[in-house]
């Protein structure tokens, strides 16, 4: 059973924290869905993903393409994941299901704390989770490094 993981994003751009995130992933071995809620939004993190630098390029697909399921790191706005991920992360409010959080290693909530809309979403997101009984993890950059702020 694994947990969500709450990342409310203060002081880096969803653009520089995911790829730490999905470094992480990697490291683990672990494949990765990134959810997201319009593919407008997907294809423009395709292509900040493959801008990224050389030395850290993580392999990468977006769902629409050909041979999704082969994918180490799948950009979606669908709950189907075919490259049966370890984990899921999801940005700008999109769904997460407490069964995912219970069937999965990890899920990933990423947040814009400057954004109030986006505050009170990921705040129903834990309300929900975690009245389902899943674990959860609020992590904040506020400090300026990444620190623990609450456990459920």
């Amino acid at each position: 059973m694994g947990a969500a993981y709450f990342y409310h994003l203060t002081r880096r751009p969803l653009e520089a924290t995911l790829p730490m995130l999905l470094g992480k992933a990697q490291q683990a071995g672990w494949r990765v869905a990134v959810r997201g809620t319009t593919p407008a939004r997907m294809e423009w993190l395709d292509e900040k993903l493959w801008l990224g630098p050389e030395e850290g390029f993580l392999p990468h697909g977006l769902a629409t393409a050909p041979h999704a399921a082969r994918q180490p790191i799948l950009l979606t706005t669908g709950t189907e994941s075919p490259n049966g991920p370890h984990c899921i992360m999801t940005i700008d409010g999109a769904g997460v299901a407490a069964d995912e959080v219970q069937r999965l290693d990890r899920v990933c909530v990423l947040f814009d704390g400057n954004d109030e809309a986006a505050l009170q979403t990921a705040r129903g997101q834990w309300k929900a989770l975690t009245d389902a009984g899943c674990s959860a993890q609020y992590w904040s950059e506020e400090s300026g490094r990444w620190e623990k702020r609450a456990e459920k």
